[in-house]
């Protein structure tokens, strides 16, 4: 294999390249919250498709995401285009995005196959150009810089603006579908946002036009060999494997966050201030797990967020019994947690994916894998709650008649909210706790902790083969 050298540190980024890559999460934040807060229910209660059905149809295209991800990542490492390698897709995959979820919700309610049927090829339509616009856009970051902090000043943008994406996408959307009606109201979210999605892509493109990008050439590796050697290395396994069920966690919260509005809170906009808690926290408290991470360290801020995610989804456990407010409280400290549970992970990727030239030839590929673990935590978060409803008892409306719920629907209803998601994050802080990467000691250099350090220790510009012995 080949490779190219880099410097050992780069400039810090301008402010309008952070900003500007940040946008790109509008996109992001809006396609991975929607679909995962109203698409269950809009097959569960709209078209009345029963609740296990419901889930396969989530999940199924989020599974071919998990395919398809690496390999979009293979083909963008390999791309010569003049734009670079990766910008060029922000613009194509994201506008296909937007047209493929303007298309999701605006199929026939009737013949339950039919309508069935029409999500699911629209929303795997969705997936497919989400996997090329998501895996070039999470691999920038490992190339247009090499400086350890400024790549979490970067995330620390990056997460900023998707907790705002999720408080826009995530608040209006259940609102404007309430407003106009099931009927009218699922559509007109359709169209919401998938201009959104158009708008994040756009200005993510348009924005980090100036950046300079440092990469290595494109290996001459198959495509098998590097999946190999990203298998055997360590550190990645260890971050992808907290993440995951981490995601899978979010996931599960966010499928349930409608069902708990409805049924259980049962008062006007309960969705709609569930997110609003949720994203305040967030957006607040973003700045200072950037400046947590610079002074103290990323699996540091990383472990406390874990705990916070995980402590405030156990909390909720209790969820029947709190008072609203009490309810609302939790869910901040769920924002709060998660803040920090999406800016560090991402941080430290680009540090793993990086931290040799001969791992920079393979950037799209880490990314591609990341991603479709991502999608795969988010995926199976719905179809797990969709589980449990099932195993509750759940009982799907359709149109014209609404069902009761009995009482131990309620129950699940609330345990897949809350003690599910929090199991989940306790058994990913096990891996999160044995993952060795550690700050540099010197600028632009990476070391690792643990057994086997010596033999992987690297500098920025070493161009030795990453594999973990």
């Amino acid at each position: 294999m080949t490779s190219a050298t880099t410097p050992a540190s780069s400039p810090p980024l301008p402010a309008s390249v952070r900003r500007g890559y940040g946008l790109g999460s509008v996109a992001t934040g809006s396609f991975g919250t929607v679909p995962g807060l109203l698409l269950l229910p809009y097959l569960t209660d709209r078209l009345g498709v029963p609740a296990a059905a419901a889930g396969v149809i989530v999940f199924a295209p989020k599974a071919w995401d998990v395919v398809l991800n690496p390999v979009a990542g293979r083909i963008s490492d390999r791309s010569t285009h003049p734009d670079g390698r990766r910008r060029p897709f922000l613009i194509r995959a994201g506008l296909l995005l937007a047209a493929a979820f303007a298309l999701l919700f605006l199929g026939p309610t009737a013949p339950q196959w039919l309508a069935a049927g029409w999500v699911a090829v629209a929303y795997l339509a969705c997936a497919t150009a989400y996997s090329f616009f998501q895996v070039p856009y999470v691999a920038m970051p490992a190339e247009i810089t090499d400086d350890y902090d400024e790549r979490t000043r970067l995330m620390t943008w990056r997460v900023a603006i998707l907790a705002l994406a999720i408080l826009v996408s995530g608040g209006a959307s259940p609102a404007i579908r309430d407003a106009l009606g099931p009927e009218s109201g699922y559509r007109a979210v359709g169209f919401f946002v998938a201009g959104l999605i158009a708008l994040g892509a756009w200005g993510a493109w348009r924005s980090t036009r100036s950046a300079v990008v440092r990469t290595g050439v494109v290996t001459s590796a198959t495509f098998g060999d590097q999946l190999r050697i990203i298998r055997s290395d360590r550190p990645f396994r260890l971050l992808l494997t907290t993440f995951v069920l981490q995601a899978l966690a979010t996931g599960a919260m966010l499928a349930g966050v409608d069902y708990v509005a409805r049924w259980v809170l049962g008062t006007p906009l309960s969705a709609t201030l569930l997110f609003v808690c949720f994203v305040a926290a967030a957006l607040v408290v973003t700045p200072l797990w950037q400046r947590f991470g610079t002074a103290r360290g990323k699996k540091p801020g990383y472990l406390v967020a874990s705990l916070l995610l995980g402590g405030g989804a156990l909390a909720l456990v209790l969820l029947r019994a709190l008072p609203e407010p009490a309810v609302y409280a939790c869910v901040a400290v769920v924002g709060i947690g998660y803040a920090g549970a999406q800016m560090f992970p991402l941080a430290m990727l680009a540090d793993v994916a990086s931290r040799t030239a001969e791992a920079r030839t393979r950037v799209g590929l880490y990314t591609g894998v990341w991603t479709a673990g991502e999608t795969l935590g988010l995926a199976l978060g719905p179809a797990v709650y969709a589980a449990v409803l099932a195993l509750g008892g759940y009982e799907s409306s359709g149109a014209g008649w609404v069902a009761v719920q009995g009482e131990r629907t309620l129950t699940a209803i609330v345990l897949g909210f809350s003690l599910v998601p929090a199991v989940l994050v306790a058994v990913s802080l096990l891996a999160l706790r044995a993952f060795p990467l550690a700050p540099p000691p010197t600028p632009g250099s990476m070391y690792l902790r643990g057994p086997g350090a010596a033999q992987i220790h690297r500098t920025a510009d070493s161009s030795d083969d990453d594999e973990e012995p």
